[in-house]
This record gives C-alpha cells, structure tokens and sequence, in this order.
C-alpha cells in the first residue's frame, strides 16, 4: 500500500498485564525507546488487571513516564483494554503485550508502515517459530474462523495492534472478543491490514492449555460468526433453525397420520408421534426467539450503529442549516 508514513499525531500505547506477564518494566523501557527512537509523541498506560501490588511499584521506580491504572480484581483482557481505551487521549492506540510477542524494536517498522489510509495494521509473528501441535492449533483456529466468517487472519493471538482511536470509540469489548478486535473492525466497515514483524525469541508459552481453553475458543468463534452475520437480523438465524425444526416435525407428523389411515399402522405403542410434536413445538419456540429479538433490535435501533464513517466531504463545507446566505443591512 502507497502512502505517506504517519508519524504524525499523538499515541496512546496501552499495556494490558494479567496473569502472563515478562518483566513488565524492563519491556516496557524497551516499547518506549524503541518509539522515542521513531520520534512520535506517545504516552503509555499500562492496566493492571487485578491486585499486583509489586509490580505496581517496580513500574513507579522504573524511570518511565507511565500512568498506571489498577483494577481492584482479574476482569479479563477486554476489560483491562477498555479501562485504557477510556483513559487514552491519542489520537491512535497502539495496544501492547505484557510479555513478548515481537522483538520491541519492530515496533518502528509498525509505525513507518502505517498509513493515512489504514485504520488499523496487526501484527503477524514471522517467522513463526513453535511445535508441531501449537502449529496445528493455530490453522484449526484461524481455519475454523475463516470459514465461519470468511475473514482470514493469521496470528489473531499477537496483541501488537496499531489503530485509529474512532475504532475503540466504536467497537465495545466484553469476554475475549478483544482478540476479535480486528475482525469487528472489518465488519464495521474500517480497513485492517496486517504486517509482518520478528517473532521475539523470548515468545515462549511455558504453561499449558486446559480443554476449558479450547472449549471457550470455539464458541467465542461461533459467538463471532453470529455477531457478524446477524446481529442485526436475528430471525434469520432462529427463523431458519426453527423452520427447519418445526418442518421437520410437521412432515413426520404427515408421514405418520399417512400410515395410520392408509395403511393401519398403529400409533399408540409408537413414540413417533410425541417425538414430532415435540419437534413442532421446538421449532415454534426457536422461530418466536428470533422474532422477540427482532423487536429488541427495532426498539434499540436508534442506539445501535454498525457503520462506520469515514470522512465526510461538502463542496461549500456549510451545515444544511448554515445554507442560508446571511442578510446584510
């Protein structure tokens, strides 16, 4: 993409720090020099989700300039980025791991990269380095993503993430869609573009993921794909489950009164019967779901948005209300 480098503006750089974390300060000195080093004018927040009271006050003695905003428990990673979203005054937010993903001093390249034209660059680790399973398990995640939403990414996991702050005006965050950010983004209408950086040697994961871990990574996937296929159209999805449902119970039900009158097959010593009304009445109540949450989106649609806008251009750069030509004595 062609386009003038932005280096312009003011960054608000967002450490969230939970349970995994390096030596938050020590990476912290390094984010900031490498940014000094490509002369923007940024400021780091760094939140600290849940208690860590040492940590709190190794950050006050490291020498660098920092706001630290604490969270009185753990309230999970989306969290932790809004707390520093509400707090950021840049004009773009560059959201940072605790613990290294990226060799720090990519981030100039980050920031060379970006252009008035991007709304938001990711950051893909690359060369990517790791085991055979942990290979695996990032194509069935980003595999099964791509072919639930049509979006593909490469390395949603990375945190390293340039944007506009409209984006996290915009997009609210809750549970752990903020891994999901840049697929929110693409939905709303801004332009995401990733870019390569050094995977850090450092970026090693020495705990161990627990089958709760995968099972809440699927359905935060499914919860993706139905956020952006319908979230605004509800009874598309129940509608057509319930459909399908409850037309499948009525056909059995056809199926068995055929038999009973034509062919005096009984129906009493047969649980045919209450298995298709059964159906029938689940397909209703999956359709009348749909429907309800279609009058809950009319009712909220003046409060709900899922656009965004760009720029807006005028020839004569006057309000409909200012088009009146001012009278003069």
């Amino acid at each position: 993409m062609t386009g003038k480098p932005n280096t312009s503006g003011y960054y608000s750089v967002i450490v969230p720090v939970g349970s995994r974390m390096d030596d938050v300060p020590a990476l912290i000195g390094e984010y900031a020099e490498a940014l000094a080093e490509q002369g923007v004018r940024f400021e780091i927040i760094v939140v600290v989700d849940g208690p860590k009271q040492n940590l709190v006050q190794s950050l006050a003695a490291s020498g660098v300039a920092m706001r630290v905003v604490e969270l009185p428990r753990p309230f999970g990673e989306s969290a932790a980025l809004s707390a520093g979203f509400a707090e950021a005054n840049g004009d773009y937010i560059l959201t940072l791991p605790a613990y290294y993903q990226v060799q720090p001093a990519e981030l100039r390249r980050l920031i060379a990269a970006a252009t008035e034209k991007d709304d938001m660059l990711i950051a893909v680790r690359w060369p990517r380095v790791g085991s055979m399973f942990e290979r695996v398990r990032r194509a069935v995640f980003h595999g099964s993503l791509k072919f639930l939403t049509g979006v593909g990414y490469r390395d949603l996991g990375c945190g390293v993430r340039l944007f506009k702050s409209q984006i996290a005006d915009e997009i609210p965050l809750y549970g752990d869609q903020h891994q999901f950010l840049p697929v929110l983004s693409l939905r709303r209408g801004f332009r995401v573009r990733e870019i390569e950086l050094a995977q850090s040697p450092l970026d090693r994961f020495r705990g161990r993921y627990r089958f709760r871990d995968y099972l809440n990574g699927l359905i935060n996937v499914i919860t993706i794909f139905f956020l952006m296929r319908f979230t605004k159209k509800p009874l598309r999805f129940f509608g057509t489950i319930g459909t399908m449902v409850a037309g499948l119970g009525l056909l059995s039900v056809v199926v068995l009164f055929v038999q009973r009158l034509f062919f005096s097959v009984g129906l009493a010593d047969r649980p045919a019967l209450l298995i298709a009304s059964l159906l029938i009445v689940l397909g209703t109540q999956i359709f009348a779901l749909g429907l309800i949450g279609e009058l809950v989106i009319f009712a909220h649609a003046g409060d709900v948005k899922e656009y965004a806008i760009r720029k807006i251009h005028s020839q004569n750069g006057l309000r409909k209300e200012d088009d009146d030509p001012v009278q003069t004595g």
